[in-house]
């Protein structure tokens, strides 16, 4: 595992940090790997736009639609 060193750290940074890590029970180092992790994390995968609106409107019950017979297509055009 690799170590890091950051330098020049706001007191009122590390005083905030401290706060945070004693409130989730956790070292401030715990704490700081946890909030770098997230930070830099894997990217989130792209979605298709269809993917994207179903999971915007999924919470609210979604909708069932009833899809009319398909008839037969048309006769293509002629160029006589």
């Amino acid at each position: 595992m690799a170590s890091i060193t950051i330098r020049n750290l706001d007191d009122e940074v590390k005083s905030r940090l401290r706060i945070r890590a004693a409130g989730n029970g956790r070292s401030m180092e715990e704490e700081a790997r946890i909030i770098l992790r997230k930070a830099v994390g894997p990217k989130p995968r792209s979605q298709d736009l269809a993917s994207l609106i179903r999971a915007r409107f999924a919470p609210l019950g979604g909708a069932d639609l009833e899809l009319p017979a398909r008839g037969p297509g048309r006769e293509p055009p002629r160029f006589d």
